[in-house]
């Protein structure tokens, strides 16, 4: 079996970590192609490195979100190597790219991250996600509330919950983090005595929405650590005197950062997830998420762009006791290959 995987972004690069070992231990042969969705080295280059990840034998280096413009490179990558399947993951552009291009070629398609929806239509990501999990005829769910909304929506592919893959490389690697990186000594903060924020989705860089939730960072009496986005530091200018705005972090930096931070404000899917996994509690800086359990769990609260809102909740936040394990066991990447494999028997 020949898989080729499409990634495009940090999220993406995380998740194929463990996937990647998993084909390989199943016997699947792996192309992978890097959209350049993500071309800033810290966003891009360095996760490659530091998780030490196969190089991709189709960098397209094409430096855009542009879903339209991805399509034929990715087009000419399937025609080459004609996989038996196309594994995507997540909801962005690359993955809506990678999904239509294997769809025009039939060549099937396998959906990391399937059956997460927010309700929120206004988000580019949405659309991606229930666009991807269309024409998937395989969707790899984290869990049994992602199966049931993919069953309401009578979806075509074969549905199957394998939990999460970032969990594995987040159980993996984050002791590793803590132990190796010095973030911490750099930065001159001790574990619990600050907060990490990152902001970074597209609608919360416009700049009167983002003018509020620095707004909001400004009222917290910590000391918060921003690592910033190329297009997040672009338009937010001078940062409030409490913030330290920091270059993108390679993902062991990130991972020690985030995993003794007091508190983390975020607009990303992913880091909500870390954040639970961490023991870290999570302020989201959306109106909705597509991680719902966290919410309901009392780990995150979402607070939109309120400047009030988001400071009342860093102030009051803390971890509720007793809570359950999300999104599996940390061993999802092999349920991945297996699932793939299993297509073989049913041919």
């Amino acid at each position: 079996m020949k898989v080729l995987s499409v990634v495009g972004n940090r999220p993406q690069f995380i998740k194929s970590g463990p996937v990647a070992v998993a084909l390989r231990d199943a016997g699947i042969e792996e192309v992978t192609v890097h959209t350049g969705q993500h071309w800033d080295r810290e966003l891009s280059e360095v996760f490659f490195e530091e998780l030490g990840l196969p190089e991709p034998e189709y960098r397209l280096d094409l430096q855009t979100a542009d879903a339209e413009r991805m399509r034929p490179e990715i087009a000419g990558a399937l025609e080459r190597e004609r996989p038996d399947w196309a594994l995507v993951y997540g909801d962005t552009n690359s993955t809506l790219a990678g999904a239509e291009a294997a769809g025009d070629a039939g060549v099937p398609v396998a959906h990391v991250e399937a059956g997460l929806r927010s309700g929120d239509l206004s988000m580019p990501e949405e659309r991606n996600r229930i666009e991807v999990d269309r024409v998937s005829a395989l969707l790899l769910c984290p869990d049994e509330r992602s199966a049931e909304i993919l069953r309401g929506e009578a979806v075509a592919g074969r549905i199957e919950v394998v939990g999460d893959v970032m969990a594995d490389a987040c159980f993996r690697l984050a002791p590793i983090a803590r132990e190796r990186s010095q973030i911490l000594d750099r930065l001159d903060v001790k574990r619990g005595g600050y907060v990490v924020a990152t902001i970074h989705r597209e609608a919360n860089v416009r700049p009167e929405r983002l003018a509020r939730i620095a707004s909001g960072l400004a009222r917290i009496p910590e000391r918060v650590v921003l690592p910033a986005h190329p297009r997040t530091r672009s338009v937010l200018g001078e940062p409030p005197p409490n913030v330290t705005l920091l270059e993108p972090l390679g993902y062991l930096d990130m991972a020690a950062l985030c995993s003794q931070a007091r508190v983390i404000v975020t607009d990303s899917g992913g880091l909500q997830k870390e954040a639970y996994w961490y023991g870290v509690p999570c302020v989201t800086a959306r109106p909705s998420t597509e991680w719902v359990d966290t919410v309901e769990l009392g780990a995150n609260v979402l607070v939109d762009d309120d400047p009030a809102a988001l400071a009342a909740a860093v102030a009051g936040a803390r971890m509720p006791d007793g809570l359950p394990p999300l999104y599996g066991d940390g061993n999802s990447s092999p349920k991945v290959a297996a699932a793939l494999l299993a297509s073989l028997a049913a041919a």
